[in-house]
């Protein structure tokens, strides 16, 4: 995967997914720049603290980074035990937030990834809701949308499903501006909020699955695919959501496996 001299932003640098995500980056020639609310343990090129869940914060970050960038990986995320409010926060409208000031801000030819998830396979029962909400103009009106419609049942998914669904409805807008938008939805990954996961998911649930497949991902699972959509190897991939989930959504999605409840 060719990503050698191109300069990237990670979000939730600091641990699991986008811990490995940076990693990978760094040791296939890329510069990396984290936005986490704490610094990575390992090294990466700079660190600018940043919390999603603060509109302000990005503002404040986006700042500090400028413009130039190639590639805007979009992996920080909070798990369902979090606040509903948090949890749209960080997972769709600070995200949201911060991906729509890059727009600027990236060379011809840049890429941005989301890491969803599969628990946002459900986006097509919710579609038009999700498209309604995905139509407020900023993270206030956001806001406001979810205080008038309450999320029916856990708000992580319908993050997920949310995030999904924009990924999807934004690749030709970005595409006119020579850029691409991609996702990543990965199943369970052996990180540490798992457990919460398995709090608010079913442990039962996440233990059928891990027995369909053989074993939880690890970080390093996923990130190859993350890396892959923000290199120039992916140059003809736009509005793509790739299933990172060891074969269980297409076993959902095609019926042979009833979907799990989470």
């Amino acid at each position: 995967m060719d990503v050698r001299g191109l300069r990237c932003v990670v979000t939730g640098a600091a641990s699991g997914i986008g811990e490995e995500v940076a990693r990978q980056l760094l040791a296939g020639g890329a510069s990396v720049t984290a936005l986490d609310l704490k610094a990575p343990a390992e090294p990466v090129d700079r660190f600018i603290e940043c919390d999603l869940a603060d509109p302000a914060s990005i503002d404040r970050a986006v700042g500090e980074l400028g413009s130039g960038w190639d590639v805007l990986c979009n992996v920080a995320g909070v798990p369902g035990t979090a606040p509903a409010g948090l949890v749209m926060k960080v997972n769709f409208l600070g995200l949201r937030h911060l991906t729509e000031q890059f727009f600027d801000r990236l060379n011809p030819g840049g890429a941005i990834v989301v890491v969803a998830s599969m628990a946002g396979f459900g986006w097509p029962q919710r579609v038009d809701s999700i498209r309604d909400f995905l139509a407020t103009d900023d993270f206030a009106a956001g806001l406001e949308w979810l205080d008038r419609n309450p999320i029916a049942g856990n708000a992580y998914n319908f993050s997920k499903e949310v995030a999904t669904v924009y990924v999807m409805t934004m690749g030709l807008a970005l595409a006119e501006r020579q850029l691409r938008i991609n996702a990543v939805s990965p199943g369970p990954v052996e990180t540490p909020i798992l457990t919460d996961f398995e709090a608010t998911m079913g442990k039962e649930n996440l233990d059928g699955v891990r027995d369909l497949v053989g074993r939880h991902a690890t970080p390093a699972d996923i990130a190859p695919a993350v890396v892959f959509l923000a290199s120039r190897d992916a140059g003809w991939l736009n509005g793509v959501n790739i299933g990172a989930d060891g074969g269980i959504g297409g076993a959902v999605v095609s019926g042979l496996i009833p979907a799990p409840e989470i």
